[in-house]
């Protein structure tokens, strides 16, 4: 999607400290060596007119502006125009199986974002309304997809693509907002690996708040 803002001069990326996708932008960021150009902003995007404020009529988290005034939507799409924008980073590998299996890695994480996510919107509504269904299916696919997740991790010297920066913020979101689902303790050396990235300074300037 390519939206206009008028009258834009500086990069600006509209974010939320806890959205585990816009870590992925911010985390981006700083591996690019981006981010003495951007301004972060924090937003809610849950808040009345927050569409209007962060210029994406979908009302989410991220939303970058760009210096003509256009704007970018959605953390992939977002996350790939900004490793355009650094040559030689390439977190994004522009061809061969490289560039799937980045894409893919980021495709699994992400929907394990997903749902992530819709849990901890659900588990807001009232007993009553609750879905006991849903909770259990999504619960049921986070756990999938974590499981699958050590097949696809290499050592931690090895590489750090937007694949592997997607799998740090999601197991990271996991364990900030359900830490019930333990994984770590079921997982150890996908638990290694997520210890050892979550020690990179974009990991430790993006983690969400505590408390």
């Amino acid at each position: 999607m390519h939206l206009r803002l008028e009258g834009a001069d500086v990069l600006k990326l509209f974010y939320s400290p806890t959205s585990p996708y816009a870590r992925k932008v911010r985390v981006v960021l700083r591996e690019t060596g981006l981010i003495s150009r951007v301004e972060e902003m924090p937003a809610n995007s849950l808040a009345e007119g927050a569409a209007e404020i962060i210029q994406n009529p979908l009302s989410k988290v991220p939303s970058f502006v760009r210096e003509d005034g256009s704007v970018l939507i959605d953390s992939p799409v977002i996350c790939e125009w900004l490793d355009a924008q650094a040559p030689g980073i390439a977190l994004v590998p522009t061809d061969g199986e490289a560039r799937w299996s980045c894409l893919r890695r980021q495709a699994l994480a992400d929907g394990i974002m997903d749902a992530a996510f819709n849990t901890v919107m659900e588990n807001i509504r009232s007993d009553s309304e609750k879905s006991q269904h849903w909770l259990t299916r999504w619960q049921g696919a986070i756990e999938r997809s974590i499981d699958a997740m050590v097949a696809e991790t290499v050592a931690p010297d090895e590489r750090f693509d937007l694949g592997d920066i997607t799998f740090a913020c999601a197991l990271g979101y996991v364990n900030f907002r359900l830490p019930q689902i333990g994984w770590a303790s079921r997982l150890p050396e996908l638990s290694a690996w997520y210890e050892a990235h979550s020690e990179r300074s974009s990991m430790l300037e993006t983690r969400p708040p505590t408390g």
